[in-house]
């Protein structure tokens, strides 16, 4: 009778666990919408070149990546920083740990790639669990006029996150083509999604939002690259910024920084390389290098320090791009989880995250 009991609670136990996993998911674009780009053929998004997305088995063990080593995660709790009073000028960018961002300039904000959840994960039980608590509340955040999304991984685009961003704000949400379908799911208005093809373009509280290329793929489940994937170019008056999303390095930054460059702040990618995906997230010296080729004024290295998504050790991506950009005379800023930076007036680099690697 106990074993049975504790049986039927083992599966209670199992079912609340999974009882989100359809709907994170998210839904499935209309392949009929999606031919509209040049990039999708044969019901897929296409990089510019064919890359490879998965590692071999012989460069890539799944035991390792679960469990890992101690080094992978920070010694001490990472040091946080409040939320700041509101700011009506400038340029300045806050942020949160990992690769979500807020963008505010000259009082208006665009949120970027925002993910407030406690696991990356289509499950609440199991999947990469923070390393650090989210610095700010959402109730913490300005006013936001739009809502970006790099693609739809679960590191990036979040459904907790989006429904509480759709009831507590009128911010629209501006996508790569397909991603709507995974909003629709999740109850966000239609008159609030735009879905944006490479070099396509929305205008919103005098932001212009224009999607670029990124060498990438997408997917929440085994069906891969049915939606696409982008970095950003956010500007507003004079003032721009890029956003990379997640990528490898390519030839193609050199044709954004031409076309939509020079950037007064480059929000990079920097953190979660590895030799078994060396085509879709790029090492801090492959960051340093498109910052350089797109034209960036300061460079703000993202996606490190909140999730353990890569082998390397914590701290490494850092220690490296800090290296590579005094080498190159790259003007940089580290912030902590929640530091505001402002971008005319950025704080010198402290090496803060050292003590706790």
């Amino acid at each position: 009778m106990k074993k049975a009991l504790a049986g039927l609670l083992g599966l209670a136990g199992v079912a609340w666990a999974l009882k989100d996993v359809p709907k994170q998911l998210g839904g499935k674009p209309d392949p009929i919408r999606m031919a509209r780009s040049p990039r999708y053929r044969d019901g897929k998004f296409h990089n510019d070149k064919e890359v490879r997305t998965v590692p071999d088995r012989d460069s890539f063990s799944i035991r390792d990546f679960v469990f890992g080593s101690e080094d992978r995660k920070p010694s001490v709790a990472v040091p946080l920083v409040g939320p700041a009073a509101p700011v009506s000028e400038g340029l300045h960018i806050t942020w949160y740990g990992h690769a979500s961002a807020l963008i505010e300039i000259d009082g208006a904000a665009v949120l970027v790639d925002p993910v407030w959840s406690d696991r990356v994960s289509p499950s609440v039980r199991v999947g990469p669990k923070r390393l650090h608590p989210v610095p700010h509340q959402l109730s913490d955040l300005p006013a936001v006029s739009a809502v970006v999304i790099s693609h739809d991984h679960y590191d990036h685009l979040d459904m907790q996150t989006v429904q509480a961003l759709t009831s507590s704000t009128s911010a629209v949400f501006v996508v790569p083509l397909g991603l709507g379908a995974h909003l629709a799911r999740w109850d966000v208005p239609a008159s609030r999604i735009v879905e944006l093809d490479w070099d396509e373009s929305h205008s919103v509280d005098g932001f212009t939002l224009t999607c670029t290329a990124a060498q990438h793929f997408s997917g929440r489940s085994v069906q891969r690259n049915v939606t696409l994937w982008a970095s950003w170019v956010i500007k507003r008056g004079s003032r721009s910024v890029f956003y990379s999303g997640d990528t490898g390095y390519f030839e193609g930054y050199k044709a954004i920084g031409a076309a939509h460059g020079p950037f007064d702040a480059v929000l990079m990618q920097v953190g979660a390389y590895d030799d078994a995906w060396p085509d879709i997230h790029m090492t801090p010296e492959d960051g340093v290098q498109a910052f350089d080729d797109v034209g960036g004024g300061l460079l703000i290295p993202v996606h490190w320090a909140t999730f353990n998504l890569g082998f390397h050790p914590w701290g490494e991506p850092i220690d490296r791009i800090w290296r590579e950009a005094k080498a190159r005379g790259v003007e940089l800023a580290v912030p902590r989880p929640g530091e505001r930076v402002d971008v005319d007036k950025p704080t010198e680099v402290d090496g803060w995250w050292q003590a706790l690697a």
